[in-house]
């Protein structure tokens, strides 16, 4: 039976007799038929007859039916509607765009728009730069995407891809306040795609790339990045590399070993592989193995290569190693899984070093489930949210942008990137760490702050940032 989840939640309207013992019946099926009840509310109460809502998380849109068919046959149970809670929150879409100052009178009128707005649009004519502290541009980024690889659904497309890009501007203004806008791409040409985003990248203080396919991702980010004067970003690399980096800087202190003494087996070469891959030979690994389907990643290998995965091959694996990703777990002290389900083994796990960690970040089911390798490992971490340790990129993208807002950065480099990865570790103090908690929770409110204040250090001893948000204007332009 599948296991009820919020997703696949969804309101039944029930008009029953006004008589003892109806909504023991109707909770009772539903209880027995797996489905989890959030609340009952009384919708109205009219001649013998009561009408109820009963919330119920299902575990798939078939157990849900299920769930309807059921009490459908109930003598004395009519089902008025069936109202699935998650298409109603996407109804008209889940972000909107809202004045930031009133328009009451003709003076408001007068210097929002004309005649007034004509003196800032001079400024700006006058001196360019002064776009990004009088428009919307200084605290505004685009989530760019082509739709060609959505996370647990793969090539979509542009339009399909758009409740997943709402959803990421809902988290950007959530936790970091920054306002983030989709621009789905009806297009995979990677010329095309950076065309577009340069000439729309007037209105945006950073561009964040989304759910672009791997190796396509690595082009449309570099030629970007050589275009743009302000921060490209792709989350599926490098948000995901950071969150890792923070989870494994804290879990080694867990198991007391250093970064550059480990081995680390790094299983899936795509964007986020090669990502982390990167990041953590700038924080000071040297000993990665890289293994994708064909194996591990060694120079000279020819089958299911690409320029990307050649210049990884050139960074790792320093005794030119060959074999599976067994062979390559043999003697490692940490495994970061961004591939498969189920690839990984007790078996494998068997042949790692004392004191093993694991990051299966496959999603939404992991390499291997955090109960099959229980018995074998010392810290276990996953993308999903049902379990502990959870390596999830909303602990970085918010934070960072912030911080690249703030401070009018020109790009981001591995020195930004370090240090989020650090301030996201920091959260967590000495004290608190433990083999169940090495990363903090999405929700923690401490995260994107820091976060944002790392990443404005860091960019002003790089040189990359334009402004210094501590100084206090005094109200003139």
């Amino acid at each position: 039976m599948p296991v009820p989840s919020p997703s696949y939640s969804f309101t039944i309207r029930i008009k029953t007799q006004n008589r003892p013992g109806m909504v023991g019946t109707i909770t009772s099926t539903i209880g027995r038929l797996g489905g989890d009840i959030g609340a009952v509310d009384i919708v109205s109460v009219a001649k013998g007859f009561v009408t109820r809502d009963y919330t119920v998380n299902a575990g798939d849109v078939k157990h849900s039916s299920a769930i309807v068919e059921e009490l459908n046959r109930i003598e004395g149970v009519e089902v008025v509607s069936v109202s699935d809670r998650t298409f109603l929150i996407h109804l008209g879409g889940k972000i909107s765009i809202e004045n930031k100052i009133p328009l009451n009178t003709r003076d408001d009128l007068s210097m929002a728009y004309t005649p007034g707005v004509a003196r800032i649009c001079v400024e700006i004519a006058r001196d360019r730069s002064k776009v990004h502290k009088l428009t919307i541009k200084r605290n505004t980024i685009a989530i760019v995407t082509d739709g060609s690889a959505v996370l647990g659904l793969g090539d979509i497309g542009a339009e399909a891809a758009l409740p997943v890009m709402e959803g990421k501007a809902m988290l950007f203004k959530k936790f970091g306040g920054v306002n983030a806008f989709p621009l789905c791409l009806d297009t995979k040409d990677p010329d095309e795609i950076v065309e577009t985003v340069v000439r729309v990248a007037p209105v945006f203080g950073g561009i964040n790339l989304e759910d672009i396919s791997s190796p396509r991702c690595f082009e449309v980010e570099r030629k970007l990045s050589e275009r743009l004067d302000i921060p490209v970003f792709h989350d599926d690399q490098h948000g995901t590399a950071i969150v890792v980096l923070a989870g494994v800087m804290n879990a080694l202190k867990v198991v007391n070993k250093a970064l550059e003494d480990i081995r680390i087996v790094i299983c899936g070469m795509g964007a986020a592989g090669i990502a982390c891959t990167r990041l953590l030979r700038s924080a000071g690994a040297t000993k990665i193995l890289g293994v994708d389907s064909a194996g591990i990643l060694y120079r000279g290998r020819k089958e299911r290569m690409n320029a990307e995965k050649e210049a990884v091959a050139e960074i790792t694996n320093p005794d030119n190693e060959r074999g599976t990703l067994a062979d390559a777990l043999k003697g490692a002290d940490l495994f970061i899984g961004v591939s498969s389900p189920g690839i990984l083994t007790p078996e494998m796990l068997k042949g790692m070093n004392a004191d093993p960690i694991v990051f299966a970040l496959s999603n939404p089911t992991p390499e291997i489930s955090p109960e099959a390798a229980e018995p074998y490992v010392k810290i276990m971490a996953t993308g999903r949210s049902d379990y502990q340790n959870q390596i999830n990129n909303v602990l970085c993208f918010p934070g960072l942008f912030k911080g690249l807002l703030e401070c009018n950065a020109s790009t981001i480099n591995h020195e930004m990137q370090v240090a989020a990865s650090e301030a996201i570790a920091s959260v967590i103090t000495q004290d608190e760490l433990s083999v169940d908690y090495i990363i903090p929770s999405v929700f923690d409110e401490r995260v994107a702050s820091r976060v944002a204040k790392a990443v404005i250090r860091a960019a002003r001893e790089t040189g990359v940032a334009r402004r210094n948000p501590k100084k206090k204007g005094n109200g003139r332009h």
